[in-house]
């Protein structure tokens, strides 16, 4: 069991904190920028378009994150304070929220410049899931996304009066820490995985079967919101995700078609 006590926030330059979400969410963006900027030369993708396409997915991706967060935890921090919401500095983003605004935003990108949605998605997807994997440090750091109280032998407490657990000093089950083992195994696979010579779009729609197969399993031990058949929100669409990716999987592995979707 680890206790922990380190301010969410990191220094402050005048009135402006610098806080260690920020700070690691924008550096996991980094590093998924960097990872897909080799797989675009490698795959063809023009330097520009994956510039362009990066700040679309970007702004949208985060726009989305925030808004699925703010709607699962609506009735018990946002109703009232709605002005909350937009303090997104203070954490607070749901991934599947920038799955879902950043592949839309991909979508529509590739759609006006004439480009293939898998190809440019296999692009992104290595990147995406070690980015995931190393943004929930913001997490472990500041008590965000923590699991259900626990007796151990595993489990966080919190101590600083700014961490965003419900209440200090009660162990929780470290869902960040799982999610980080589990999205570095997938990003090890996807590396493997990168190089044969598969239709475009096959190596995301395996990531995305993967990762939805993850926060299926991992959310039994979350203290998310219940929103319908016994199941929270993150459980919902990881069933919705695989419910798209594995009968396109299939037909995209096995009969080597070119995808719709592409």
């Amino acid at each position: 069991m680890i206790t922990i006590n380190i301010d969410p926030v990191l220094f402050h330059i005048g009135h402006v904190a610098i806080r260690w979400y920020g700070l690691i969410v924008a550096g996991s963006i980094g590093l998924a920028l960097w990872i897909a900027d080799g797989e675009a030369r490698r795959k063809g993708v023009r330097s520009k378009d994956l510039q362009d396409a990066a700040t679309w997915v970007i702004v949208v991706g985060l726009i989305g994150a925030r808004l699925f967060h703010v709607i699962d935890h609506w009735a018990h921090e946002f109703a009232t304070n709605p002005l909350q919401a937009l303090y997104i500095w203070q954490g607070g983003l749901a991934i599947w929220g920038a799955v879902v605004g950043g592949l839309l935003a991909l979508a529509l990108f590739a759609r006006r410049r004439g480009l293939s949605l898998g190809r440019l998605a296999d692009v992104a997807a290595p990147g995406l899931v070690l980015a995931q994997g190393v943004g929930r440090l913001a997490c472990v750091i500041t008590g965000d996304a923590m699991g259900k109280p626990t007796d151990g032998p595993f489990g966080f407490a919190y101590t600083n009066p700014a961490a965003m657990v419900p209440h200090l000093g009660v162990y929780y089950t470290p869902m960040p820490v799982y999610e980080l083992i589990v999205n570095l195994g997938i990003f090890a696979l996807l590396w493997q995985l990168r190089k044969r010579k598969w239709p475009d779009g096959a190596l995301f729609l395996v990531y995305l079967s993967l990762y939805s197969v993850e926060r299926f399993l991992l959310a039994f031990l979350s203290s998310y919101q219940v929103v319908a058949l016994g199941l929270t929100q993150s459980q919902i669409v990881a069933l919705v995700g695989l419910a798209v990716a594995l009968p396109l999987a299939a037909r995209t592995l096995l009969r080597r078609p070119r995808p719709r979707w592409a």
